[in-house]
């Protein structure tokens, strides 16, 4: 735990009591601070009171005390209106911010120079964080990794040098760190998503571009280039005197890392040289997975880590649970597991990946449903319909693509698993990725992929992918 001192001697509200609200109010007692506890949710009040902190609704009590709100990523900050305790933090004259705020005014007081990476984008991050994690791990380095991938940043040991923290972040974390100052800044990429928390796409981009912005002095922005947003954005930081690293896997780069090939190529002037090579890691398969790759070696680069050392990290990376996740193989049908695709363009990722494919996809719809992945339709032996998209879905995949209505998740993988077995194709791959949010049927990605994981291992004859 990293005790936050920042506050000490003051009283502070903590608004969300889950993993990393808990974690928070655990944080600043330990630091010295007096918590205040409130959720909307009873049940989440009552584990905080069972745990020794004070509960009240912050409907009901003065605010002349509070010294900041700390607020979950889940309670919107701006869109499609503040939180009512956002509202009530700011007639209070009283600072709304989040626990990666807190993490950075503790590593500005004790260990401005400790090594601290962050990294966002709209696809690829969880991967990249954990494929990052993994390379600074290998090259012997102590590495705790947490954020949005799942370990609340408070929960992980305080900075200190020789020490890294790999954080994943949202753009509601982003959004609540108005100070965020990482030595290694990760911007991936660009596409509409999380309009409803942020109101428009310039918003969404103004928030990402706030992570590599922030890079502290001698620090490192790197920032892929591949969409226009982020394009725009490595040039202002360019401008803005910050050390760049620009990022490729459609074209050579004058400057930066490209890919080309299935090899990562270091540009620099006239001057070119092979990184490290990507066929063959199944774990990195697809372009996707190639652009998160060499986002993850120019953080290696930016941190002197080695070539060969990353070439061997590369290799031995074993991929990231929910994503492009190979969970079991029948005969000549493979079972993948991406439930983590939850929007078009991840799910874009896996269908440029595989050939014929028997895709289940559906669930909570998000804005512009799958009308972006007509390309892909000829990749889509047949889909599988599930949750409230499915309606929606089945208008766009019209007569171009056969499909089932599925309505569940079991009963879609039941019927994907014998269409794909009796095709009599050499390698049929039944897919899961939703192209949507999981939140009508289930809680999460995580329980959707591992129910999904889960259906598959119990059919009959299905073994492990080694």
């Amino acid at each position: 735990m990293i005790p936050v001192t920042s506050f000490s001697g003051k009283t502070v509200a903590v608004f969300g009591l889950g993993g990393s609200g808990l974690a928070s109010c655990q944080a600043l007692k330990a630091g010295g601070a007096e918590v205040i506890a409130a959720d909307d949710n009873a049940d989440n009040v009552a584990k905080a009171a069972q745990a020794g902190f004070t509960t009240a609704d912050l409907r009901s009590v003065s605010w002349a005390n509070f010294a900041a709100l700390i607020l979950t990523p889940g309670a919107p900050l701006t869109h499609p209106a503040p939180h009512w305790s956002v509202l009530k933090a700011r007639e209070a004259g009283c600072e709304v911010i989040g626990d990666v705020e807190l993490f950075c005014r503790e590593r500005r007081r004790h260990a401005p120079n400790a090594p601290f990476v962050a990294i966002t984008g709209t696809n690829g991050k969880s991967t990249t964080t954990a494929l990052i994690a993994h390379l600074i791990d290998v090259a012997g380095y102590d590495t705790q990794m947490g954020g949005n991938i799942g370990t609340a940043i408070l929960s992980l040991e305080p900075p200190r040098m020789g020490r890294v923290h790999v954080i994943e972040m949202s753009s509601y974390q982003i959004d609540l760190a108005p100070s965020l100052d990482p030595s290694v800044g990760i911007l991936i990429n660009i596409s509409e998503d999380h309009i409803d928390r942020h109101g428009t796409l310039e918003h969404y981009a103004a928030v990402k571009e706030r992570l590599v912005a922030g890079v502290q002095a001698g620090g490192t922005a790197i920032t892929g280039v591949d969409d226009i947003w982020c394009r725009n954005i490595a040039d202002r930081l360019d401008r803005a005197g910050k050390r760049v690293v620009r990022i490729s896997v459609k074209n050579p780069l004058p400057d930066g890392l490209y890919v080309e090939h299935e090899t990562i190529v270091r540009a620099s002037g006239a001057a070119r040289s092979e990184i490290a090579r990507l066929g063959g890691i199944g774990s990195l398969r697809g372009l996707h997975n190639a652009q998160n790759a060499a986002c993850a070696s120019a953080c290696a680069l930016a941190m002197g880590i080695a070539t060969d050392v990353l070439q061997n990290g590369l290799r031995s990376f074993p991929g990231l649970a929910h994503r492009m996740e190979q969970v079991g193989r029948r005969g000549n049908v493979l079972f993948v597991n991406d439930s983590k695709g939850t929007n078009a363009d991840a799910a874009a990722h896996a269908l440029s990946s595989f050939a014929d494919i028997y895709w289940i996809a559906g669930g909570k719809p998000k804005a512009g449903g799958i009308t972006t992945l007509t390309e892909y339709f000829p990749r889509i032996r047949k889909a599988y319909l599930i949750g409230e998209a499915a309606a929606e879905f089945s208008g766009t995949l019209g007569e171009r693509v056969p499909h089932d209505m599925s309505g569940t998740l079991d009963v879609a993988i039941a019927s994907a698993a014998r269409d794909a077995e009796a095709s009599g194709l050499a390698e049929a791959v039944v897919l899961l990725s939703p192209a949507c949010a999981s939140f009508d049927q289930y809680r999460n990605f995580e329980i959707r992929g591992a129910a999904f994981r889960d259906i598959v291992q119990a059919l009959p004859g299905v073994e492990p992918v080694v």
